[in-house]
């Protein structure tokens, strides 16, 4: 039985199938529809979907439309690398990390319209209805939440496009619009579905749609200089950047060296698992050289206990756990970490690698005078001895 519902705040991309949820919602709950549209970098003009709404019945003051990719940057994907974040060792967490965001506004946009709702157009197989809805809970546990997927009885493709032309609803094709279905943003773009469902087939070079194949790449290497502060990127080659303006310098970088696929089979929150392609050229580059500021500047046992945290801390954020007390209090013990982490990171980019080739930093703990293999005065080598028997004790009979 479904809820009464007077106001809805709707995730609203602008596609066909928001579009049909929108209509929908009206149909099926009688409510007032609120279209959120966020521009999070995903490279597709975003003012087209007020003209969608309006067409819709939308009324202008119900239509929001905001660029949050400062914000996008800043509060998600830089605390995310100060962990150098890998899902199951690989996946950089492109579409993962930005569903808090989008909820987190949706959240808000409901109570400035005095919504009582919230519907996103995630599909009942797949991870993100659970980082949506988690969102929703953990901010807002009294706003109903539509998830028409696993309400309606459009589950097919024609089914979609009958109900799009029976109600008026105009059907588009982009010109050189991918069969995939993708999810983009300023941190990566996603692939699924067709020939990517056999996980033993080679994608097609034409699915690729940001980075150059590491076989066109440049035949001649480019150096770059990241400078950090607290292990965020602030300047690139010397120049001063917003968290914005630096990832989309480095995926500019990274996708014409052929950095940063991936072709992965990885486990979904919901229990499958899933063959997804992904491109993240500027994070690629950002792991890399986060990585080696923190070798520079980073105590040891700090170090080795942020790697053991990680995986926790990207299984959290896979399933949709960024609002939990338990990713606040990693997030604490991270940022705590990076207090040192400056300096600039010198790196070679070549035909889809990243390649580490200077670092420098006033917080360095790097002390030559110990780790020369020349003479020295400042080690005495008879002192491991002693050292080595200690850590053998237990093994001595």
């Amino acid at each position: 039985m479904k809820k009464s519902v007077k106001k809805v705040v709707l995730a609203y991309s602008g596609g066909l199938d928001t579009s049909i949820i929108l209509k929908w919602l009206q149909d099926e709950y009688n409510c007032e529809v609120v279209t959120f549209t966020a521009d999070i970098g995903q490279g597709e003009e975003v003012e087209p979907a007020r003209a969608k709404a309006l067409e819709l019945g939308i009324k202008p003051e119900n239509i929001f439309i905001e660029d949050l990719r400062e914000e996008f940057v800043r509060d998600y994907v830089f605390p995310m690398f100060r962990a150098n974040t890998l899902y199951e060792g690989e996946y950089l967490l492109g579409t993962s990390i930005a569903r808090p965001l989008i909820a987190k506004r949706q959240v808000e946009i409901a109570k400035l319209t005095g919504a009582d709702a919230v519907a996103h157009g995630a599909t009942g197989k797949g991870n993100d209805q659970v980082r949506f809805e988690i969102g929703y809970l953990s901010l807002n546990p009294k706003l109903t939440i539509i998830a028409p997927w696993r309400e309606w009885d459009l589950n097919s493709r024609e089914k979609l496009l009958k109900y799009a032309q029976d109600h008026g609803i105009k059907i588009e094709q982009k010109k050189g619009k991918s069969p995939y279905s993708m999810d983009a943003n300023l941190l990566h773009i996603s692939y699924e579905g067709l020939i990517l469902e056999d996980p033993n087939a080679e994608p097609e070079e034409s699915m690729w749609r940001w980075t150059k194949s590491p076989e066109e790449a440049p035949n001649e290497p480019e150096y770059i200089e990241i400078g950090y502060q607290k292990g965020d990127p602030v300047t690139l080659n010397g120049k001063e950047l917003s968290p914005a303006q630096m990832l989309e310098s480095l995926n500019a970088l990274g996708s014409k060296h052929g950095i940063g696929r991936v072709d992965i089979v990885e486990n979904r929150f919901v229990g499958m698992k899933a063959r997804g392609c992904y491109e993240t050229p500027g994070g690629t580059i950002m792991l890399k050289a986060h990585r080696a500021m923190e070798s520079l500047t980073l105590d040891r046992e700090a170090d080795h206990l942020k790697d053991e945290l990680m995986p926790k801390y990207a299984s959290l954020i896979y399933n949709g756990f960024w609002f939990s007390p338990e990713r606040e209090m990693l997030q604490a013990a991270i940022d705590k970490s990076q207090e040192n982490v400056n300096g600039v990171v010198r790196l070679k980019l070549y035909k889809g690698n990243v390649i580490v080739v200077g670092r420098r930093s006033p917080n360095s703990l790097y002390n030559e005078a110990f780790s020369t293999f020349e003479e020295d005065e400042v080690y005495n080598q008879k002192d491991a001895e002693g050292f080595i028997k200690l850590n053998a004790l237990r093994f001595i009979v």
